[in-house]
């Protein structure tokens, strides 16, 4: 057996006195060559098992442990730090569910790559650039060589997933700890990775632990789940029969929980935002010349992009990882410069300055796709969600200004006593909702959701879609909904722009573009995503 939990109790300590169980007696195995899953809400204690495999949850809170765990029958509790660094190194690694928060801004990718292939597999620096645009390509993302030098930011959320994912396979290890591994993916890439694990899976007969809240990902490629709920296991087995015959009321509400509403045809109403031949380009620099320049190129990630969204109503965006999606919210919004005509409520905004946008920004707020990266780790989650009452509501009192964070964050389904937590204290998807609710506080006009399900699981997203119509009914809010989750997309959206490098390939309304798409492109990404 490569890895056998045992009986694993974890206790988050607070103070002296006071502790939080947030692991009961969770046992499990994962042999060689085998895809175990970990499927379960947020906050059920899937990561937590994750890192305590890793001994990295005692680096980052303070808990108390008892049980065992055992890595090729050797148990990892006595093991020193150094020691424990080489098994991460070259027997175990990680792909985190968060990718911008594990890359180093300050470095290029290329040089994140080239540590653990000069580290553990002793490369020289030409063998080990050579492996690292390979590994890049193998990921699928285009123009490997070229990405090396880029930084972090310079990807798109889908694409810092796949260097994670690169990087965590760099070292070939014997078991791959895979947290939400396919989350900032679209469906075309998601196959592709899928595919890219399995097949090194069975090059180097690793194995993998999947922790996941995508359960079509978990019929097609784990041999064995584990389902838990509140830090414990309450049902595993081969996955076939948990899929077929589910005996937990828990499970069956699980695999139930898939989106499938249908948003109700509104009455057409004036456009609120509009914007015509929308430009965004960006220059990427490239290897340098010589000492005092550097080869660069022009990249177009939004090109002459025309759309009108009608106050009131949804526009889904969709499209692959790096086709412009999130660059074309945020040149909406004025946080990225373009070209062309930006109008919001029949005013131009391209000729505004700073000072003169500022009135217009508790109308147009953002949802962000990385929740933790947003939010600031300084702040409590009172602070980070009465942060713009601050800025645009000043007049209010203290009080009345806490009822609110207090009843926002019940909209969203979290606890008013977390207000008082930090947000590396919460879940991945339980931080999304904190950025839900931070934004929505203001009640906007428009609002840019970009991914804001990526990082829930199936019972969750189905209460934010849930919440998010209501809370479009109740304020009259306008939305751009940015996607690669199609079944969401398909939940909420009364208008469908599907995007390709840049570009619009086809638009229309979602009822149309979903029964019947006529670009071959929007063809092969329902295919992929709904098997129509």
């Amino acid at each position: 057996m490569l890895l056998k939990i045992d009986k694993l109790c974890c206790d988050l300590v607070k103070d002296d006195t006071t502790s939080e169980q947030i692991l009961d007696n969770v046992s499990l195995s994962v042999d060689h060559g085998e895809t175990v899953a970990i499927v379960g809400e947020s906050g059920s204690g899937k990561t937590v098992t994750a890192l305590s495999i890793l001994r990295l949850i005692e680096e980052i809170a303070t808990v108390r442990q008892t049980g065992a765990i055992f890595f090729e029958d050797r148990d990892i509790f006595p093991l020193s730090t150094d020691q424990m660094r080489m098994l991460r190194g070259n027997d175990m690694a990680m792909i985190f569910q968060e990718p911008m928060t594990s890359l180093n801004p300050v470095y290029t990718v290329g040089n994140q790559l080239l540590e653990p292939l000069q580290l553990h597999r002793q490369m020289n620096r030409r063998e080990a650039l050579a492996e690292a645009a390979s590994l890049l390509h193998r990921t699928g993302i285009p123009d490997p060589e070229e990405r090396l030098g880029a930084y972090p930011h310079q990807l798109s959320g889908g694409q810092r997933q796949r260097v994670m994912i690169a990087m965590a396979i760099a070292c070939r290890p014997k078991l791959l700890i895979a947290d939400e591994p396919t989350t900032a993916l679209d469906v075309t890439v998601q196959a592709q990775i899928l595919d890219l694990l399995k097949g090194l899976q069975e090059e180097f007969n690793m194995a993998i632990l999947l922790i996941t809240h995508n359960l079509p990902i978990v019929s097609k490629i784990a041999d064995h789940v584990h389902i838990m709920k509140n830090g414990r296991i309450i049902e595993h087995g081969a996955t076939k029969n948990i899929f077929h015959a589910p005996q937990h009321a828990y499970t069956k509400k699980l695999l139930h929980s898939i989106p499938s509403t249908h948003p109700a045809a509104k009455a057409s109403a004036k456009p609120l935002v509009v914007a015509r031949n929308l430009s965004c380009r960006f220059t990427l620099k490239g290897k340098k010349k010589h000492i005092f320049s550097r080869d660069s190129r022009i990249l177009t990630a939004v090109d002459d992009v025309n759309l009108s969204i009608a106050q009131g109503s949804t526009l889904g965006i969709v499209g692959e990882s790096g086709s412009g999606k999130t660059t074309l919210g945020m040149a909406l919004l004025r946080l990225v410069g373009s070209t062309g005509e930006i109008v919001f409520d029949a005013q131009s905004l391209q000729g505004l300055k700073g000072r003169d946008l500022r009135p217009l920004r508790k109308e147009m707020q953002v949802i962000f796709q990385d929740p933790f990266s947003s939010l600031s780790p300084r702040l409590t989650v009172e602070d980070i969600v009465a942060e713009g009452l601050r800025v645009h509501e000043p007049q209010i009192s203290k009080q009345q200004r806490r009822r609110q964070v207090m009843e926002t964050l019940t909209e969203v389904g979290l606890a008013p006593e977390m207000a008082r937590r930090y947000p590396h204290e919460f879940s991945g998807g339980q931080r999304q909702r904190i950025a839900i609710a931070r934004s929505v506080i203001l009640h906007p006009r428009f609002l840019v959701l970009d991914e804001p399900t990526s990082a829930l699981d199936m019972t969750i997203q189905a209460q934010i879609i849930d919440l998010l119509t209501e809370l479009q009914r109740k304020y009259n809010m306008t939305y751009m909904f940015i996607s690669h989750d199609l079944l969401v997309v398909r939940a909420l959206a009364d208008q469908v722009m599907v995007m390709q490098n840049g570009k619009v390939v086809e638009a229309g309304p979602a009822d149309e573009i979903f029964t019947s798409p006529q670009h071959h492109y929007t063809q092969t990404l329902f295919q992929a995503a709904l098997g129509e």
